[in-house]
């Protein structure tokens, strides 16, 4: 087998930063040195945490998504901010979305050490999974629950039906993996 080459960076001709994402344009020379304008975004890497209390899996309110222009239901989830790391990136996540404190945690465990890549052909971002434990004592205020699941293999089945989020599906699989 042949070693393929990286690809050489001739030329940035464009790049628009806005709070979300940066958009760059290049000019790039394959492993066949031929000459390709790529496009590419960079984002902050995401979080997604898979939070069960009381054998039951707990999701947040669905809410709107722009780029497919619907309602989704999805694990509890975000940015992970620049110096922040993933664990710590969790627990804000899980204040914001659940509102509870890190006493609230019986235990957060990384799903992946390493982020996985999210479309690496047009992004660098990385996605990092965990699974949060909540202690029994802990009340989920109603107003922040969209959906609760058994985690039977039943409700595991309806969960997977009702979640469209592939980064939800693939840290939801790798959870089952690990269990």
């Amino acid at each position: 087998m042949t070693e393929k080459k990286n690809w050489r960076t001739l030329d940035c001709f464009i790049q628009v930063n806005t709070p979300w994402l940066t958009l760059i344009g290049e000019k790039l020379e394959d492993d066949r040195q031929q000459i390709l304008n790529y496009w590419r975004v960079e984002k902050a890497d995401s979080v997604v945490i898979i939070t069960i209390q009381n054998n039951q899996f707990i999701l947040p309110n669905p809410s709107y998504r722009p780029g497919v222009q619907q309602v989704t239901l999805d694990f509890v989830g975000g940015r992970l901010d620049q110096g922040l790391s993933p664990k710590l990136a969790a627990l804000k996540i899980l204040s914001r979305e659940l509102g509870i404190s890190n006493v609230d945690i019986v235990s957060l465990n990384p799903l992946n050490q390493v982020g996985w890549s999210i479309n690496s052909s047009f992004s660098n971002q990385k996605l990092y999974g965990f699974m949060a434990e909540i202690s029994l004592n802990t009340i989920i205020s109603r107003e922040r629950v969209g959906k609760i699941y058994p985690t039977t293999s039943e409700g595991i089945n309806q969960l997977l039906t009702d979640l469209t989020c592939l980064q939800c599906r693939a840290v939801l699989r790798e959870w089952l993996t690990q269990g």
